[in-house]
Order: structure tokens, then sequence, then C-alpha cells
């Protein structure tokens, strides 16, 4: 059964709780078996909602306004009294053309360019690879003093697990285990 481009699903042993995930990209909602059609059209709806608004608040950004806000707090939150002044005015751009790195950043020009690979990814994701390339604003090279700033975000090394973890799946390696 869909409704409005959610797939509903109704169980025997769900008695009152109703849920929304996602399976292949497409919403699903697996709910009691005895709701009646109006109880569904009341219900999912706004259950819907809440579902995609957590989502978002758990992705990158989708839009360049929105990464450059999004890096903007970063630097406050990471860089602000760890540097020297104030960061270098900037620009954040989603870009196609990058198939072997996360982004990149220009630090004479103050643009920052961040693969659209990392669309989709978790937030923590993509908050290191901003991060990361923030730092170069300041610090060109991965000296030890780009590595001690970077080193202020707390999920740095999960993140870059992450990334390890999607390229392998991505380069489509196998490994014999045997």
């Amino acid at each position: 059964m869909q409704s409005s481009g959610v797939e509903i699903r109704r169980s025997r042993r769900r008695r009152s709780t109703l849920t929304v995930f996602r399976e292949q990209g497409r919403l699903v909602a697996v709910v009691p078996e005895r709701l009646t059609r109006r109880q569904l059209d009341e219900l999912v709806p706004p259950l819907v909602t809440r579902f995609l608004a957590k989502e978002e608040q758990r992705l990158v950004p989708a839009g360049d306004a929105d990464l450059h806000a999004r890096a903007v707090e970063l630097a406050d939150s990471y860089l602000t009294g760890r540097i020297e002044g104030a960061l270098p005015c900037f620009q954040v751009a989603w870009v196609s053309n990058q198939t072997r790195r996360w982004g990149s950043c220009t630090p004479s020009a103050g643009r920052i360019r961040i693969s659209d690979r990392l669309r989709g990814v978790p937030r923590f994701v993509g908050d290191y690879v901003l991060l990361h390339e923030l730092v170069h604003l300041v610090e060109p090279t991965h000296s030890p003093r780009f590595r001690e700033l970077l080193s202020a975000y707390p999920q740095a090394e999960r993140a870059r697990g992450f990334l390890e973890g999607f390229e392998f799946a991505a380069s489509g390696s196998q490994t014999d285990l045997d």
C-alpha cells in the first residue's frame, strides 16, 4: 500500500506504535494492521515529517549556501580562538569533477570545493571534510600545526575510518580472507 510516496506496511504483531525508515532509498511506514484509512491519514504524515527533519539534521547540507553556513558554524566552533586573527573570507561549493579527493582548498582565493561523492554521507563525515579544508585556509600544508588544529574535531578518527571504508567499497576491491 502506498500513501503519498510512502510505502505503508501493515503488521499483525504491531499493536500501537508506528515507525518510519528508509529502505533502498524509499520511505516505509510500518503500522498496526487494525488502523483505518482515516487514522493512517492523520498519523503517518506528521511521523514522516519528523523523520525527514531528523534525517536532514544527520546528513551533509545539500545546497552550496547551506554548506557554506555549516562551514561557518564549524569554523566558529573549532577554529575561533585557536588561530591568530580571523579566518579569511571563503566560498564553499559542491563540485562534480573531484573523483580522487573528498575536498580541495585554494587558500589564496579562499575557495573550498567539496566532492559531490559526499552528498548523503552522515553529517559528522561532511563536517570533518569541511573542517579539513577550512584549516587549509590558515595552514596550507599538512604540517604539525595543521594536524593540531584538525584534532580539535572530536569525531576526526571516526570520520577518517568512514571515508576509508567508503573508498574501499567504491573501489570494488575484494579481499580474500582464506
